[in-house]
């Protein structure tokens, strides 16, 4: 049993042979992959079994006003703020002093050339012309008698009665009196001059200004005071500066002889005021404004232009002729350029681009689109490419089905007259 003992020692202490490494596996399989398979069934299930979304229901189409691209005529026009300038601008001065004793204008009048505004008082300066006649009567006496001297000493002289120097002394009187007889003539016509300055003219048609002098005030030449404003209305000039591009077309209407036109607008640009003529431009262009001075003329029937009133200038450069229009409203622009949106058969628009050319006004001329072609004129920011549209009559009310929209032929001559919305 003893001699047994080490071996049965030896056979407990032996390692127990290892198990199959699947068996740990084979014992939590069920579970696990049940649980799985259990959750990918339910998902399965109820997504097979849902009810499916309904397919989105289309956008109603768009209701927008819409116009017909027109063929017409369209002013190239340059636009700048001018200044109205009347073509004289007086102001009167005293040339005499002298105590003022009548005024014989009220402020605002019209005036014409020479009519008498005032008088100073012409008394002392007749005295002067008085004077200045009076020394020449005397002086043109003497040179009388002293030519009949002369003619006297000639016949002695001729008969050796008298010597030559006494003819010759009286010669020289007969000068020296003819001299004096001009300085007399020079001073009556100075004083005449000095004396009819006492009497203040119009120099030209005009409008008197607010009275500056009163009957009674005392005025001096030596003051640069007016005694009073006048300046012309009619005609008058409108001074205006554009920019310096623009001078090559406005050379080329010079030389063609052509008359270009200038209207004259208020400040707002909501009435027109006047309708004149180019008349002249500045002889240098304004390097620190790229600029060139603009004078134009207007007849000013209606006085409607004042001096020194601010207006807006329009010159009429040039016309272009049948020309393709659309209102400016109806441009649109993307970093490709400028586009419009045309309405088809079918009620649909697209984006076509044109190229812009002049405007004037709410029409902008165009390429790249035909004459009649209707475009949209409203709700852009819900316009694109093939977007449904209802097209809005031009008394609100929405077209039902294909329609051609407010169609309007505007083909012809003259200018045509931009659409609302």
């Amino acid at each position: 049993m003893a001699e047994n003992a080490p071996n049965l020692g030896t056979l407990n202490s032996a390692p127990s042979p290892p198990h199959p490494p699947h068996a740990t596996a084979q014992k939590h399989f069920p579970w696990g992959w049940l649980v799985v398979v259990a959750i990918v069934a339910a998902i399965a299930t109820n997504l097979w079994f849902r009810p499916k979304k309904a397919p989105p229901r289309p956008l109603p189409p768009i209701t927008i006003s819409t116009t017909d691209a027109i063929q017409g005529d369209i002013e190239v026009t340059v636009g700048a703020l001018g200044t109205v300038t009347p073509v004289y601008t007086a102001w009167i001065s005293p040339r005499v002093d002298g105590q003022v004793i009548r005024v014989n204008y009220t402020e605002g009048q019209m005036v014409t050339t020479n009519d008498v505004l005032a008088e100073i008082d012409p008394g002392p300066y007749q005295a002067q012309v008085d004077q200045a006649q009076g020394q020449l009567a005397r002086d043109k006496a003497l040179l009388e008698g002293a030519n009949v001297d002369l003619d006297r000493y000639n016949a002695a002289y001729l008969k050796k009665a008298i010597p030559k120097q006494q003819v010759d002394d009286q010669l020289a009187l007969v000068h020296q009196d003819e001299g004096a007889v001009k300085l007399d003539e020079g001073n009556l016509a100075n004083a005449k001059v000095q004396l009819a300055y006492c009497f203040i003219h119009a120099p030209f048609n005009g409008r008197a200004g607010l009275r500056l002098i009163d009957p009674g005030n005392i005025v001096h030449a030596a003051n640069t005071n007016a005694l009073v404003v006048i300046a012309q209305l009619q005609p008058i000039t409108v001074i205006f500066s554009v920019d310096a591009e623009f001078l090559p077309a406005i050379q080329r209407q010079l030389l063609a002889g052509n008359k270009m036109t200038v209207e004259a607008w208020n400040q707002d640009i909501t009435q027109k005021l006047a309708t004149g003529t180019f008349m002249t431009m500045d002889s240098l262009i304004d390097v620190a404004t790229d600029t060139i001075r603009i004078r134009a003329l207007f007849d000013n029937k209606d006085l409607m232009l004042f001096p020194n009133q601010f207006v807006n200038a329009k010159l009429i450069i040039d016309t272009l002729h049948n020309v393709t229009l659309v209102p400016t409203p109806a441009l649109q622009r993307n970093p490709q350029g400028a586009f419009v949106f045309v309405v088809s058969s079918n009620n649909e628009v697209r984006m076509q681009s044109v190229t812009p050319g002049v405007t004037e006004g709410d029409m902008t001329s165009v390429e790249g689109l035909e004459p009649g072609q209707l475009i949209a004129t409203n709700n852009f920011n819900k316009l694109g490419d093939g977007t449904k549209v209802n097209l809005r009559e031009q008394g609100g009310q929405a077209q039902k089905g294909a329609g051609t929209g407010n169609r309007k032929q505007g083909q012809g001559k003259g200018k045509p007259e931009p659409q609302s919305p």
